[in-house]
């Protein structure tokens, strides 16, 4: 049987979803586990498909750090071979005989110069020389302005910290089952007022054609209000739900993805922060339901969560 004939009829497909429905212009996953649209834009120049501040927020720290350090050498490096070429003798206080002090002498001017901290011991002597010291100063100010700005951006951005089960679930429920996936918060925030939907894309084939259709899953709770433990997402796979007659071979054969959309209320940052996933049909695990992760301590002052076990389950028969 066809995964057509398989979907209920009693789901309403969506089209509002921004992903399309032509599946054969569209390639591999819709949202990277990461939360990412699984994106590649071209058709216009490098420099102006991306934004370099986006990017310095977003990228990791060791990179932001490398890339500020070697902008840092880099520039110094630049402004060490200017004085070099017009001459160090223009520059009082450098005394030194071989070519490798020399061009040592004016590359610690140059970063005394640039970070416009000045100690005295050499200073420009001429016009060019003093010109060449202006710029770079100038250069430098502006240059410590920007990363001053990036460091506060990334430090200031609220993100939310929450982390997801690697696999959604399809688990016993009630006298039924259910499509399930996890959630918890990951670090010391505080998370209120918390909201998830869920979406399914699925790729069927209606009239020789291949097709997305996208439906909406409704959730046993779609707002809590306060994130603090794990928040397990339910669809209750009922006879109103699209999943309501696929086994487990068809998540198997079938190309379809889960799309999770969560948002919260931080109240540290007074702001509003989201979270995306994804789970493809393989990242589905049937027959099996998640193990607790939070209990009380021995001296039940305290809840524990285990975040360890925020991807943990067992499997059982459906």
């Amino acid at each position: 049987m066809s995964i057509l004939k398989k979907i209920n009829k009693k789901a309403k497909a969506e089209n509002n979803t921004g992903f399309g429905t032509n599946s054969q212009n569209y390639g591999g996953r819709f949202i990277n586990k990461n939360g990412n649209a699984n994106i590649q834009k071209v058709g216009i120049g490098f420099l102006d498909s991306i934004s370099w501040y986006h990017i310095m927020l977003k990228i990791p720290r060791w990179k932001f750090l490398f890339i500020i350090i070697l902008f840092y050498f880099v520039v110094n490096l630049f402004f060490a071979s200017i004085y070099l070429l017009i001459g160090v003798e223009n520059l009082r206080g450098v005394d030194s005989i071989t070519r490798m002090d020399k061009f040592g002498e004016a590359f610690f001017f140059s970063i005394q110069t640039f970070t416009t901290v000045g100690y005295g011991h050499i200073s420009p002597s001429g016009f060019l020389a003093s010109f060449v010291a202006a710029v770079e100063a100038l250069s430098g100010l502006l240059s410590f302005a920007i990363a001053t700005g990036l460091f506060y951006g990334r430090f200031s951005k609220p993100n939310a910290h929450i982390q997801f089960s690697e696999n959604a679930l399809i688990a016993p429920y009630r006298n039924g089952k259910a499509l399930m996936m996890r959630m918890a918060p990951h670090k010391n925030t505080n998370l209120t007022d918390a909201e998830a939907l869920i979406t399914v894309g699925i790729l069927i084939e209606e009239n020789g054609v291949s097709t997305n259709k996208f439906y909406s899953l409704p959730l046993e709770m779609t707002r809590i209000n306060s994130l603090t433990l794990s928040w397990t997402l339910v669809h209750p796979i009922d006879e109103e739900s699209p999943l309501f007659n696929l086994n487990a071979s068809d998540y198997q054969q079938t190309i379809g993805e889960v799309l999770v959309y969560v948002k919260a209320f931080d109240d540290m940052y007074s702001a509003t922060v989201v979270k995306r996933t994804s789970y493809t049909f393989d990242e589905i695990v049937y027959g099996a339901k998640f193990l607790p992760m939070y209990d009380k301590n021995e001296s039940n002052t305290k809840t524990i969560l285990h975040l360890d076990f925020l991807n943990k389950f067992v499997n059982v028969d459906l």
